[in-house]
């Protein structure tokens, strides 16, 4: 380890070589990037938002800090140091570390992929007649996802399918999703670009988050387009992967859930002022960076249809029919002037207590 300024930067060989039982790993990434490449035993405080829970990480053994590419975890090394902690960062963060266990052939994820290059000639190979094929090509995340846990959420166990798809991510994502719903992957392997997964139905662990407390719990409090579709991306991937997935949209988020027409109710006039104002469904929302006054969102909009991506309309609705509860803060409604009736179908009232007693049965808690 080099010294520099007040805290240490370890490279990512010196990192491979550490005793994970002897040091606390922090790690800064989004909890949705966690999700799919975490470290296990790793502590995950956002860096977008976890500055107030820095001091909840033991000093009784040093700490490692690693983000996405390196830069975050510096600044986050030099508070840590200045509180007294033995802190040190990993040079080129958590991509500089992945790339380096590909290379070097020490990741366990990269010895599956490299052990299932082949398939075997057995009856399990996905040529066989015996086994589904579920066509996921061109679907834009979370579809790969969806379509698979939609295809074996009511299937008996032993049920084989074969899932073919052509989004890089989707190598990772059923590796992450198999190991955190108990389904078996037997085999993974990427053919002239096509990525093809074998998945057998298994109960290693219940489809349902209900035991494990692993649900999770959004507070949507912007409305700016942008972020809604990463909320519900992120909602619809959850649950795919079998688990609860409450979404409390709160002050400006509740625009998102108004109904496109307008709807006669009564109102007084700050609340006629404030509905005036404010964009009416998703269809009005703007971008939060870039939005040109409107022509950001559309050329957002259009890319996506372009690139295969669903709609955020879309995603609602895949939301909705997949369970995803979607709850609307009535104390916001009230000083915001929205009535029910205005609101999409499927949207039910809640209150604070709402949100504490999800969020107490969840394990990851997101402010978007």
């Amino acid at each position: 380890m080099s010294t520099q300024e007040n805290f240490k930067h370890i490279t990512v060989e010196e990192f491979s070589k550490l005793d994970f039982n002897n040091i606390t790993l922090l790690d800064l990434r989004e909890p949705d990037e966690v999700l799919v490449s975490g470290i296990e035993g790793a502590i995950n405080i956002p860096f977008s938002g976890g500055y107030s829970k820095l001091d909840t990480i033991p000093k009784n053994k040093p700490v490692v800090a690693f983000c996405r590419e390196g830069d975050w975890s510096e600044q986050v090394a030099e508070i840590l140091a200045d509180r007294g902690y033995d802190i040190a960062t990993l040079d080129g963060g958590y991509n500089a570390y992945r790339s380096f266990l590909v290379v070097h052939n020490k990741s366990s994820e990269t010895q599956k992929t490299e052990a299932q290059t082949k398939f075997d000639n057995s009856d399990n190979r996905i040529n066989s007649k015996n086994i589904v094929l579920i066509d996921a090509k061109n679907l834009k995340c979370p579809g790969p996802i969806v379509k698979v846990a939609d295809y074996l959420r009511d299937k008996p166990i032993g049920e084989t399918i074969c899932v073919e798809a052509t989004e890089d991510a989707f190598a990772s994502d059923i590796r992450v999703w198999c190991d955190r719903t108990g389904n078996r992957l037997d085999n993974l392997v990427t053919e002239n670009g096509i990525i093809k997964a074998q998945i057998t139905r298994d109960t290693k662990k219940e489809y349902s988050s209900a035991k494990e407390k692993n649900d999770k719990t959004f507070v949507v409090f912007s409305g700016d387009l942008d972020k809604t579709i990463a909320a519900f991306i992120i909602a619809n991937g959850a649950a795919a992967m079998g688990r609860k997935v409450t979404m409390f949209f709160t002050f400006w988020g509740l625009n998102i859930l108004r109904k496109p027409k307008k709807i006669k109710v009564s109102k007084n006039f700050i609340e006629k002022m404030f509905g005036a104002m404010m964009p009416r469904g998703t269809a009005k929302l703007g971008l939060s960076r870039m939005n040109m006054c409107g022509a950001g969102s559309k050329m957002i909009r259009g890319i996506m249809k372009k690139k295969g991506i669903s709609s955020l309309e879309e995603l609602i609705e895949s939301a909705k029919s997949h369970g995803v509860r979607i709850v609307a803060c009535q104390m916001s409604m009230d000083i915001m002037g929205i009535h029910q009736e205005e609101l999409i179908d499927g949207v039910e009232l809640g209150g604070v207590a709402t949100f504490i007693g999800s969020g107490e049965e969840s394990d990851m808690s997101l402010f978007i």
